[in-house]
């Protein structure tokens, strides 16, 4: 394939992006021939569309029909197509994944435009798993996929952050670049993010790309109320954690937390140790304060010094974990007065 037009092609695309280490690879993502099947595919020139496909990849009658599956030279281009996504690591599930996002994916040409394709995301070190969540392969190489690397290796310098980026979530090269990836950059900058910071922060959670600027600016202003500034470096994973949430749940849960008797300040502090005490459901953080306040008798402002407490299961680990110590104390194994919350 990289003696193909198709082939020479990717090579000019990928020269066409400044900077970056992009390393020409397509074996790296190809799967070792005794890891995928190798029966033929089922040819089937008297059988429609949908009936071909529900019989050589098990896609449901109702997934083709919700998006019209159509391909006019039947099984003989079908077949090519499938085949090369085969040889790229492309599971029968994840075909079965992709092809009602991108109904037109087997009546292109492979190897012309789906192989280059294909070859372009190998350099970047995107999987097949992840291209199979998108319809990336059905979107014009040349017009959307290369402007959108192209922005993003203006942010994140490598071949290797922008396939991290990407692979965390995938649809950020379907985005609009006017309508959203930039604003959100420029959204970053004006509250005083430097480059390196805002890279940094892409590469844990690019879905920040799809964000409009007034919701950046309100996690900033929620940050800054928490007393937590820009140059912390807890700054990156508290800020991924707020984009979890709705502004109004983050809110709430901070007021549910003061609810039990936490001042403003424990509850800022345990939050900059271990965000993820905020994408606790309302439910779960009740019956955890609950349970080391009423059970376990232990004072909720120790509890919220070791946050990390708060993100362990009840039922899988703190109740199984109290059971043990209650057997210990009770054989007199370990003594309670002697037993310390660390």
């Amino acid at each position: 394939m990289s003696s193909s037009a198709g082939g020479r092609r990717l090579v000019v695309l990928i020269r066409r992006i400044p900077a970056g280490t992009n390393r020409f690879q397509p074996q790296a993502a190809r799967l070792p021939h005794h890891y995928y099947s190798s029966t033929p595919l089922l040819r089937a020139p008297d059988l429609d569309a949908a009936s071909y496909l529900v019989a050589s990849y098990g896609l449901t009658p109702a997934a083709l029909a919700s998006r019209g599956v159509r391909f006019h030279s039947a099984a003989a281009k079908a077949d090519a197509v499938l085949a090369l996504l085969r040889s790229y690591g492309f599971s029968n599930a994840d075909v079965a994944r992709m092809l009602p996002k991108t109904p037109n994916l087997l009546i292109l040409d492979p190897d012309k435009i789906v192989g280059p394709k294909l070859e372009f995301f190998v350099a970047l070190g995107v999987r097949a798993a992840v291209l199979a969540q998108t319809n990336l392969l059905g979107r014009s190489l040349e017009k959307r996929i290369v402007p959108s690397v192209k922005f993003l290796r203006g942010i994140l310098g490598t071949d290797a952050s922008i396939g991290r980026a990407v692979s965390s979530n995938p649809t950020v090269l379907e985005l609009d670049l006017e309508k959203k990836s930039r604003p959100a950059v420029e959204a970053l900058h004006r509250h005083g993010l430097t480059e390196k910071a805002i890279s940094g922060l892409l590469v844990i959670q690019s879905g920040i790309l799809r964000m409009a600027p007034n919701r950046i600016a309100g996690i900033f202003e929620d940050l800054e109320v928490l007393g937590l500034p820009i140059a912390d470096s807890r700054f990156a994973r508290a800020f991924v954690a707020m984009c979890r949430l709705k502004r109004e749940t983050a809110r709430r849960r901070l007021a549910l937390y003061q609810s039990f008797g936490l001042s403003e300040s424990q509850v800022s502090k345990a939050f900059m140790i271990r965000p993820m005490i905020l994408g606790l459901s309302d439910e779960t953080i009740q019956r955890k304060l609950l349970f080391f306040r009423n059970e376990l008798k232990i004072a909720l402002p120790q509890v919220i010094t070791y946050p990390k407490a708060l993100a362990f299961s009840l039922e899988k680990n703190i109740l199984p974990k109290c059971a043990v110590l209650s057997v210990l104390m009770r054989s007199g194994k370990i003594q309670r007065h002697k037993f310390a919350w660390s």
